[in-house]
C-alpha cells in the first residue's frame, strides 16, 4: 500500500480498520502506519512500543488487548432506546377541512398533548401521535381533544395502545407502535379504540367503553378484541 499508485484507493475503504504500528519498527517505517490511518475513512490507529515488526515477537500481549478492544467495539449492538408508554395516534378526518381548521386542530392537539404531559412526536399530516407514562393520561388527553373538536365542527378519530417502544433516530417504533396506528384504521369518525390490555389497565378510573368485538388488524395476524372509550 505504499506504493504511490495504490495510495489513491485508501479513502475508498469504509470498513472499520485498526492499524497497529510499533514506533521503532526496524523493517516499516512508522511514518506508514501514520498515513494509512490519515487516510482510512474508519481507521483507529494504536502506535505501541518496540522495535520488532512481526506482531508475534516482542510485547505481543499489548497487541492481541488492542485487537481485543478493536473486535469488542465494532460486534457489540448499539442498544436502541427502549420504554413502556402508552402510544396516542389521533387523527383528523373532515375531508372538506379548510386551513384555518386544520391549524385550530393542530393547535388543539398539542394544548392538550403538553397539558396531560405527554410527548408529542412527528406525525403525518393530519394524524398526530403522542406517548403518555401511562393510559389513563392518553385517554384523558384524548377524550378532551375530542370535545373540544366537536364546536369546532372538527371530527377526529383514535387508536391507542400500551406496549413497548424504541427510539431510533429520533423516531418512534416497535410492535406496539405498529398496532396503535392498525387500531385507529379501523375506528369509524369520532371514535376512540383500544385494546382489552389498556382498559384493564385503567380498571376503576373512571373511564367507560363499549365492547366492540373482535376486529382484524391490518398488521396483526390474529384478530383483537377492541373497545371504544365513551
Amino acid at each position: 500500500m505504499q506504493q504511490a499508485h495504490n495510495r489513491h484507493v485508501l479513502p475508498a475503504v469504509r470498513v472499520p480498520t485498526l492499524v497497529l504500528h510499533r514506533a521503532g519498527d526496524k523493517a516499516m517505517r512508522v511514518e506508514g502506519g501514520r498515513y494509512l490511518a490519515q487516510h482510512l475513512q474508519s481507521a483507529k490507529y494504536v502506535e505501541l512500543d518496540g522495535d520488532d515488526h512481526w506482531w508475534w515477537v516482542g510485547d505481543t500481549e499489548a497487541i492481541l488487548v488492542e485487537i481485543e478492544l478493536f473486535l469488542r467495539d465494532i460486534t457489540e449492538p448499539e442498544l436502541p432506546d427502549r420504554m413502556l408508554a402508552t402510544i396516542l395516534f389521533v387523527e383528523m378526518i373532515d375531508e372538506n377541512g379548510v386551513e384555518a381548521r386544520e391549524r385550530a386542530y393542530r393547535s388543539l392537539v398539542r394544548g392538550e398533548v403538553e397539558r396531560f404531559r405527554g410527548r408529542e412526536m412527528k406525525g403525518h399530516g393530519r394524524r398526530a401521535l403522542a406517548i403518555f407514562d401511562g393510559p389513563s393520561r392518553a385517554l384523558a388527553c384524548v377524550q378532551a381533544i375530542r370535545n373540544a373538536a366537536r364546536p369546532l365542527d372538527i371530527t377526529v378519530r383514535a387508536g391507542l395502545h400500551t406496549g413497548e417502544c424504541e427510539f431510533v433516530n429520533g423516531q418512534l417504533r416497535g410492535v406496539a407502535v405498529q398496532i396503535a396506528a392498525d387500531v385507529l384504521e379501523t375506528a369509524a369518525p369520532g371514535e376512540i379504540l383500544l385494546p382489552r390490555t389498556v382498559m384493564d389497565l385503567v380498571v376503576g378510573a373512571g373511564f367507560d367503553f363499549v365492547d366492540r368485538g373482535l376486529r382484524p388488524l391490518p398488521g396483526i395476524a390474529a384478530d383483537w378484541r377492541l373497545f371504544a372509550l365513551k
